[in-house]
């Protein structure tokens, strides 16, 4: 996953969302976020009455961007089907990335849970409480067809890119690559884009995404899948263990029943069933 740093908190009604506007979904007026009680369905206590809070980073397609003046994505489906469940609805609050390492938002009572493509690591499971995995992800070699690289042993003395602090930046290091930092995924891609970098490192379903578009298929190559054992889950305070239920009750329901099948379609592309079934958390 990715970071930007100092950027301005901003909260998108999940349907309804315009840039720089602070919309709160399902809920009236007052310092509270509503006038009703913050006890939704099975008892699972919110941070604002009326709707079940969601921190992300935006963009991050296709988790969560932007379309059309709404904030979509696969993320953002998958936890309105939570929302639904409470009976409530989703609003998403924009934040640096750097906060959910920490469950900073989540500990101060800003969010309810976190939903941004997130892997889940030892060390972010030591602040927050994970859900079970609802994503099996690959890591992608995507590079210029103009560069010759064909393989990710290729990338040696390349100009390299990664998005900051997510896997895909922490894996080319791993393997002694110095990539070029980029704070978001658009970024990563104008980089490869202007021929600041040669190649990228990013997330398989974000190259997918991108190659949807016949310019960049035209313009740009995979090269390698590269499997790392990754996975994504939400995440949740410590501790709160109804809202981790809700979650993994609605990512379970949506498996059986074919509901996360078609949003997979919808957001990602061709279905893979081994991506909705990895291993709970742990």
């Amino acid at each position: 996953m990715k970071t930007t740093f100092g950027r301005r908190t901003r909260v998108l009604a999940a349907t309804t969302a315009t840039a720089g506007l602070v919309l709160v979904a399902g809920c009236s007026s007052g310092d509270d976020g509503g006038s009703g009680t913050k006890t939704a369905a099975g008892g699972v206590e919110l941070v604002k009455a009326g709707q079940l809070t969601t921190c992300t980073h935006l963009p991050y397609p296709p988790f969560q961007s932007e379309i059309d003046g709404k904030v979509q994505g696969f993320d953002v489906s998958l936890v309105d089907l939570v929302a639904d469940d409470l009976g409530v609805k989703q609003a998403i609050l924009d934040t640096p990335f750097e906060n959910f390492k920490t469950g900073a938002f989540l500990n101060s009572g800003e969010c309810d849970l976190a939903a941004a493509g997130m892997t889940i690591t030892a060390e972010r499971k030591k602040n927050v409480d994970f859900s079970d995995p609802y994503f099996e992800a690959t890591q992608a070699v995507l590079v210029d067809k103009k560069s010759g690289i064909t393989s990710f042993a290729d990338l040696k003395g390349k100009k390299v890119g990664a998005q900051a602090q997510t896997t895909g930046e922490d894996y080319a290091k791993s393997k002694g690559l110095d990539p070029v930092s980029f704070e978001s995924s658009d970024a990563v891609l104008n980089g490869l884009r202007t021929g600041q970098v040669q190649a990228v490192v990013i997330d398989y379903p974000v190259v997918q995404g991108w190659l949807k578009d016949k310019a960049n298929a035209d313009a740009f190559l995979l090269a390698e899948q590269i499997n790392t054992g990754e996975q994504y889950g939400f995440t949740v305070r410590k501790g709160n263990t109804k809202l981790l239920a809700a979650i993994n009750k609605a990512l379970s329901e949506a498996k059986a029943d074919g509901t996360y099948k078609k949003l997979y379609e919808k957001w990602i592309g061709p279905y893979d069933e081994s991506a909705a079934s990895p291993s709970p958390a742990a």
